[in-house]
């Protein structure tokens, strides 16, 4: 049964609304509409029963902002009732894009300033609406998930406040380590993963693009990415490889311990077009090593797939190694910021997650199973079948 047959057949939790924050106005906009277009289509014949009141509208995102004071300090409003509501806020805590005043001086919105004006709109919230569920793509402070000697918990600290604050499920993707819902363990956490949409963008930018043992490998580009990897591995059938980083432990820079050298483990790449799967780009530096060895390997094309694309130091390396040969697509999601310049780059390709977003909030408002949505093997599967039709014809 698929979801929106088994919504079909459930009541909602309550009214849904969605607070889309400033970060992410656009994908929140995408969402809202395509909850729209479900719920136009389905229990036509009971909505006039006052089970759902407010179940059909043209538009369930609520009208909320954090205006900042010249000293910088800022407060939450919702502007709209959102009483007895089952409440999704939205927020991108990697959009640099945002600005805000500080005695005169403009400041760019960092992530810690995202997760305060969180805080604000769950404390408006709070006591009000039936249900607050948080959905943060990027897990704030993701990367400080572990103490590896004398170091703050960032990522466990966050949310154990976020649960004390009152919300009830927190929704992110690829988290760097999942098992930092070990912090909440009595509370709701779901980390999803993109790989069906990681496929669908890469089929419909690379058409000829062959998926047997003979012609394509799956690359992780460290031991972090491994069961990303594995598992695009078995579900294509195709073999893997794997780089592991040698770093040098006597020194950090940047927050962490510089990379020395990159080593390969896996079969021969060569001739054989290569996709390297991992969570995010932050500079970019060991995916850029990485893509340059495949090619000193004899690699064919090399395609990257990453959820989250940062691009801290901005894009003029990947140019670079696009114009040598050493990479050839980018498919990053639209979960975080995109700087419009990306629209512009010929290897870099958008993988939309919209739908799967709505999709995963109104399996959510109905209480129904997510499971389906967690495991998207059936959809890989019928993707590649359409796909070799396609190639028969």
């Amino acid at each position: 049964m698929s979801n929106i047959e088994l919504l079909e057949k459930t009541l909602p939790v309550a009214p849904l609304k969605i607070a889309a924050m400033e970060s992410c106005k656009e994908l929140g906009r995408k969402v809202n509409d395509y909850i729209v277009s479900f719920r136009e289509n389905t229990i036509c014949e009971v909505k006039p029963s006052p089970l759902y009141v407010n179940y059909e509208s043209h538009n369930y995102l609520v009208d909320c902002c954090c205006p900042r004071f010249g000293s910088g300090e800022a407060k939450g409003i919702l502007k709209e009732t959102i009483r007895g509501t089952d409440l999704f806020i939205m927020t991108d805590v990697c959009n640099y894009n945002l600005t805000y005043t500080l005695n005169g001086h403009v400041n760019h919105m960092s992530p810690d300033d995202h997760y305060q004006d969180l805080k604000r709109i769950i404390s408006a919230a709070t006591g009000k609406a039936r249900r607050i569920n948080v959905i943060m793509p990027f897990m704030y402070e993701s990367r400080q998930h572990k103490r590896t000697k004398r170091e703050s918990l960032d990522c466990a600290i966050a949310l154990k406040e976020l649960i004390d604050m009152g919300a009830s499920n927190i929704i992110t993707f690829d988290a760097h380590d999942p098992r930092v819902q070990n912090a909440i363990p009595l509370n709701g956490f779901d980390s999803f993963n993109p790989p069906y949409q990681f496929m669908k963008a890469l089929f419909r930018s690379v058409p000829d693009l062959k998926v047997d043992k003979e012609h394509l490998m799956i690359i992780s580009p460290d031991e972090g990415a491994m069961h990303r990897a594995v598992y695009f591995s078995n579900i294509l059938g195709v073999d893997m490889g794997m780089f592991y980083k040698r770093r040098d432990y006597s020194t950090v820079v940047g927050g962490k311990n510089p990379i020395v050298a990159h080593e390969f483990l896996g079969d021969d790449v060569e001739g054989k077009d290569v996709i390297i799967v991992d969570d995010m780009i932050s500079s970019g530096e060991s995916m850029l090593d990485v893509a340059k060895q495949l090619k000193d390997r004899k690699a064919g094309r090399v395609f990257v797939c990453t959820t989250f694309g940062l691009f801290t130091e901005g894009f003029g390396k990947f140019d670079e190694y696009y114009e040598k040969g050493y990479l050839d697509r980018v498919i990053a999601t639209n979960l975080t910021y995109l700087p419009p310049v990306v629209k512009e780059k010929p290897y870099f390709v958008t993988a939309d997650m919209s739908k799967f977003l709505a999709l995963i909030i109104d399996s959510l408002n109905h209480d129904t199973t997510i499971g389906a949505v967690l495991n998207p093997t059936d959809k890989i599967h019928a993707l590649l079948e359409k796909k070799r039709n396609s190639e028969r014809v």
